[in-house]
């Protein structure tokens, strides 16, 4: 971190930018910053009483479309008062002059962020409860009405999979980190096995348990964060994304795959489909298997963007190096799944 971007170099810039916007009333600002966040670094600010969350672009060079907090800050503003619970946002500020890039700030959430898709130390009601009510948010979500919204323009109508692939492909072969065999099979492979038809709503892409925030007792997520991947696409590779915890082993990332999920409580990887496709009147069927290859191609593809930026010392995470090393392996898992898809 420069001294620019410091705790207290931003505490004192933002000072007289909270008290002209009423944020403020003339209390010190106090800055720290939050855990996570190996994308947009964010920061959590105290104000006497009151806290509140600060998230903004990465210094340094940025690959294009990467980074897109004003997404981020216009898709939970307009997901205010829905069934898909988000904070409260507060101010968007493009002016980098401020603090070097842009920013907003939005409410902080006082409740539990778990990480382990386990959630090792709970009872198996506890996990059951946590996991139907995470089924019941992502459902609730592809059902939203982008255009009722004001997001009908947020996005593009089909070929969802179809950009993704190009996209994130692009992206890694900008990229000047090595990048696995796999994962250029994949790049290779899934081109040519498309969906043949997409349903088109709003998607997370990132949409998984560490993203969310619970209500301190109740198995009740008060706010899902991290919409930077969000866009109008195809709800079953959003699901697929979210389900790859099912098949990740945890050596490898956040997954649960080859525990004992009927000892945990947690519902298996069909009973969780089964569940989303009575909510959500949608099943992926035999296109799970691609859907899968396609999520953990597009996450070993952040990870190695993430490989990148710690190589050139920009990364906002201390951990970015272990996490940029786990691209490979997940690339070579998108492949397994790629193989399975194709024997059926």
């Amino acid at each position: 971190m420069n001294a620019a971007s410091s705790p207290q170099a931003l505490a004192q810039r933002l000072q007289p930018y909270l008290q002209d916007l009423g944020l403020s009333g003339g209390e010190a600002v106090t800055v720290s910053v939050l855990a996570g966040g190996q994308s947009n670094p964010t920061y959590k600010l105290q104000l006497g009483d009151r806290q509140m969350v600060l998230r903004k672009q990465p210094a340094g060079s940025l690959v294009a479309g990467a980074h897109a907090i004003d997404r981020e800050h216009q898709v939970m503003q307009a997901l205010a008062g829905t069934a898909v619970p988000v904070p409260r946002m507060l101010a968007y500020c493009d002016d980098a002059e401020l603090l070097g890039t842009p920013f907003y700030l939005m409410d902080f959430l006082d409740g539990r962020v778990l990480v382990d898709p386990a959630l090792p130390g709970m009872q198996p009601a506890e996990r059951g409860a946590l996991y139907a009510e995470m089924n019941c948010v992502i459902a609730a979500l592809h059902q939203l009405d982008p255009a009722a919204l004001g997001l009908g323009s947020y996005g593009r109508a089909g070929g969802y999979v179809a950009r993704q692939t190009k996209r994130w492909s692009q992206q890694t072969q900008q990229l000047r980190v090595p990048v696995d065999p796999a994962m250029q099979q994949l790049m290779d492979w899934l081109p040519q096995h498309l969906p043949q038809a997409e349903e088109t709503t709003l998607v997370h892409g990132d949409y998984r348990l560490d993203n969310l925030v619970w209500h301190r007792s109740e198995p009740q997520i008060i706010g899902v964060l991290d919409w930077e991947l969000s866009t109008l696409g195809d709800p079953l590779a959003d699901l697929a994304y979210h389900g790859m915890a099912w098949r990740v082993p945890p050596a490898l990332w956040r997954g649960m795959g080859g525990c004992d999920l009927a000892a945990l409580g947690i519902p298996d990887e069909r009973a969780y489909l089964a569940m989303y496709a009575e909510r959500a009147g949608r099943d992926p069927g035999p296109l799970w298997e691609y859907y899968l290859a396609f999520n953990l191609f597009r996450m070993a593809a952040i990870l190695y963007g993430i490989a990148q930026r710690a190589a050139d010392g920009t990364a906002a995470a201390a951990d970015a190096v272990a996490t940029g090393a786990k691209a490979g392996p997940l690339a070579a898992l998108g492949w397994q799944c790629a193989q399975a898809f194709e024997r059926g």
